[in-house]
C-alpha cells in the first residue's frame, strides 16, 4: 500500500469524527469483540480471539491514527501516545505479530504500518459491536410528508447520506415484486381522448393513452378514477384479482365497457414499473483529495455506468442478517468493487426487507459516520414505507 497523505481538510473531518468515538471504540476493542451484528459472511467471527487484549488495542489505535493522517502509523508515534503505557520495542514487536497474521501491511517506503482489508474488517466489526450512534446524523428528513413521492424521497435519502459523509451514496427502490397499486388517475386530457396513470407503492409510474371515437363523458372519467381507487388500490401488481375488479357484473354497460376499453393499461404492471437504483454524489470519489485512496477509480465509474450490475449486487444485500453491513475491498461480491468498502443497511417493513441504501468510499473512510449514517437513513425510509405499503 502507498504512502498517502491526505488534504488538510479531509484529515480534520476525519479527526473530529474518530475523537468523538474513542471511548466506546476502546472498550469494544479491548473486549475484542468480533460483532454479530454485521460481520459478512466468510469473514472470520474469530478474528477478536484470535489476538492478545494488546495486539487488539494496538491495531485499534493504528487503524484509528491512519484514518487520522493517511501515514503509516510506526511503534514510536503509538509509543509517544500518553493513553498508551508500552514502550516502542514491545509495540513493535506487537506491530510484526500483527503483520504476520494479516492485520497490517509495510509499505516499502515507510517503517509504519497501515492496516489491510482484515485489519478494516477488525475495526469495523469493533465499531458496530460498540453501537456507534453519535456520529452527526443528518437530520429528520420529513419523508412521512411525502407519502407516494417515492421518487423524491430516494433522491434526498441519497443526497443527504452523500452530503453528510461526503462519500458516494447508493440506494435502491423496492422491486416490483413487493410493490403493489398505490394510486390510480383516469384524465380527459382531450375530448375523445383520456389518459390512465397507475402509481405502484414502491414509486414506479406507468401511464398509457386512449381514444375514443365519441366524447368522453367529463362524468364517466371521473367515476372511472373513483372505482378503480376503491377497487385496485392494496392490490399487487401481479394480481389476477385486478382483471376481476374491471368486469365486476354489478357494472352497467357503460361502465363496463369503459373500463374494458382501459384495461390494458393494468396489464404487465410488474414488468413496466422496472427497478431503480439511486445514486448520489460520483463527484465527489473523483476529488483529487480521494485520488490516493482510490488508485481504482475508474473501474468503480464503469460499475457505476452499469447500473444493471451493481443493482444485482445491491439486491444480494437484501439476504445479509444485520442491521448494518459493512464489505471491505476483497470481501465485496464484484470485482469493480474491491478497492473499496461498502457500507450499507437494509430497510423494509419490519417482516421482509425491500431495499439497500449505502455508500461507497476508500477503505481509508470514516466508518463510525458512515455507519451511524447508513444506520439512520435506513430507519428514516422504513418509517417512510410502512405509510406507502400500508393499503388504504
Amino acid at each position: 500500500m502507498p504512502h498517502i497523505s491526505a488534504s488538510p481538510p479531509r484529515v480534520r473531518r476525519i479527526h473530529s469524527a474518530i475523537s468523538n468515538k474513542s471511548a466506546s471504540l476502546g472498550l469494544a476493542l479491548r473486549l475484542g469483540c468480533a460483532a454479530a451484528d454485521g460481520i459478512r459472511p466468510g469473514a472470520d467471527p474469530r478474528i477478536g480471539f484470535m489476538l492478545t487484549e494488546r495486539q487488539q488495542r494496538i491495531l485499534g489505535l493504528v487503524a484509528e491514527e491512519y484514518l487520522q493522517s493517511g501515514k503509516p502509523v510506526g511503534s514510536k508515534a503509538l509509543a509517544e501516545r500518553p493513553d498508551v503505557t508500552w514502550g516502542a520495542s514491545t509495540i513493535r514487536n506487537e506491530l510484526a505479530a500483527l503483520e504476520r497474521d494479516g492485520f497490517l501491511t509495510h509499505p516499502h517506503t515507510s517503517a509504519g504500518r497501515v492496516p489491510t482489508d482484515r485489519g478494516y474488517r477488525f475495526y469495523a466489526d469493533a465499531l458496530l459491536a460498540s453501537g456507534v450512534k453519535d456520529a452527526k446524523p443528518f437530520g429528520e428528513l420529513g419523508l412521512s410528508r411525502m407519502r407516494a413521492e417515492v421518487d423524491e424521497a430516494m433522491r434526498e435519502t441519497t443526497a443527504a447520506l452523500s452530503r453528510v459523509t461526503d462519500l458516494l451514496a447508493v440506494a435502491t427502490a423496492p422491486p416490483p415484486s413487493s410493490a403493489h397499486i398505490h394510486r390510480v388517475e383516469v384524465l380527459r386530457l382531450q375530448p375523445k381522448v383520456a389518459m390512465v396513470v397507475v402509481i405502484a407503492s414502491n414509486g414506479a409510474v406507468a401511464k398509457r393513452v386512449f381514444s375514443f371515437d365519441e366524447e368522453l363523458d367529463p362524468g364517466l372519467v371521473e367515476w372511472a378514477s373513483s372505482y378503480l381507487n376503491e377497487s385496485l388500490v392494496g392490490l399487487s401488481l401481479g394480481a389476477r384479482m385486478i382483471a376481476d375488479r374491471l368486469s365486476d357484473p354489478s357494472l352497467s354497460a357503460t361502465e363496463s365497457e369503459f373500463l374494458e376499453r382501459i384495461k390494458t393499461a393494468f396489464t404487465n404492471l410488474e414488468q413496466r414499473a422496472g427497478e431503480d437504483l439511486y445514486v448520489e454524489g460520483a463527484a465527489r470519489l473523483l476529488a483529487e483529495e480521494y485520488a490516493p485512496d482510490l488508485p481504482e477509480i475508474e473501474s468503480l465509474m464503469e460499475a457505476l455506468e452499469r447500473r444493471a450490475n451493481l443493482l444485482s449486487v445491491l439486491r444480494s444485500a437484501l439476504d445479509e442478517k444485520s442491521s448494518v453491513f459493512v464489505w471491505i475491498g476483497s470481501e465485496n461480491p464484484a470485482p469493480e468493487l474491491r478497492s473499496v468498502s461498502v457500507v450499507g443497511a437494509n430497510y423494509g417493513l419490519g417482516y421482509r426487507n425491500l431495499g439497500t441504501v449505502g455508500v461507497v468510499g476508500p477503505l481509508r473512510m470514516d466508518y463510525a459516520t458512515a455507519i451511524a449514517s447508513v444506520r439512520q437513513a435506513a430507519g428514516e425510509l422504513s418509517r417512510f414505507f410502512e405509510s406507502v405499503y400500508e393499503p388504504r
